[in-house]
């Protein structure tokens, strides 16, 4: 008796199972009522405050001392805390360190430079970053915004069959894209004036971190949704949508 060959749709499937470990890692989240749940997608206060407080710390501790080694340390310790109260309560490794660590090479970067601004370069290269991953998602017609959403909708990755779906994330995707964009165009040229921008560099940071984040995919999520999204699961969203 031959063999019967393997499903063809065997590339797909397996597409389909890492783009949808890449939205439960994402940690984007759906409330019962269909919409996005924004703050649990940014890590819930705690995660709100774990990625400001740091930075806050840094930034009040250096304009009142003008002492770059007190304020990296008081970032850091800060960072560190956060660290062991997650190891304490049994969190991830990795959800655990990623804080400290990001923490950590800001401030050893500007460590080695001797120049308070510094600690604000490793922003602006992970920015950079996904930038550009998400400028080649849409070229290459896998969205971002399309991979996180639509498991959440229940889509999985059928919405790529659909020209209209597809153009509503590769839309989301622009949008989130516009959010880091303005970041840097805000926030480079306060970098260049050196101290004299450090204050107004640290404040745009912190509002244009997670906040500016959370608003872009709130915005995201409205544009892309399907017809009839608010029912649960998408579905009638997707029926809505075969074109």
């Amino acid at each position: 008796m031959t063999e019967k060959p393997a499903p063809r749709d065997e590339p797909e499937k397996s597409l389909s199972d890492l783009a949808g470990s890449y939205a439960a890692k994402a940690g984007m989240e759906r409330r019962d009522d269909g919409q996005i749940d924004v703050l649990k997608s940014i890590g819930g206060v705690r995660g709100l405050v774990e990625s400001v407080l740091p930075g806050i710390i840094f930034l009040v501790v250096f304009t009142v001392s003008r002492d770059l080694g007190p304020a990296l340390i008081g970032a850091l310790g800060t960072a560190a805390v956060f660290t062991v109260l997650r190891l304490i309560q049994r969190g991830t490794v990795t959800q655990a360190f990623s804080g400290l660590v990001g923490v950590g090479i800001c401030a050893f970067v500007a460590n080695s430079t001797g120049r308070a601004e510094d600690f604000y370069v490793w922003g602006f290269i992970t920015n950079a970053a996904y930038i550009v991953g998400m400028v080649v998602s849409v070229l290459v017609k896998w969205p971002l915004a399309g991979l996180l959403f639509g498991f959440i909708r229940g889509e999985g990755i059928d919405w790529r069959k659909h020209p209209r779906r597809l153009k509503a994330y590769v839309l989301a995707t622009w949008i989130v894209t516009s959010v880091l964009v303005l970041r840097l165009l805000v926030q480079v040229p306060l970098y260049f004036m050196g101290e004299d921008g450090l204050v107004a560099l640290g404040t745009a940071r912190l509002v244009m971190g997670l906040p500016l984040y959370a608003l872009g995919l709130w915005l995201a999520w409205l544009v892309s949704r399907p017809a009839g999204s608010a029912l649960p699961g998408g579905s009638a969203g997707r029926a809505g949508e075969q074109d």
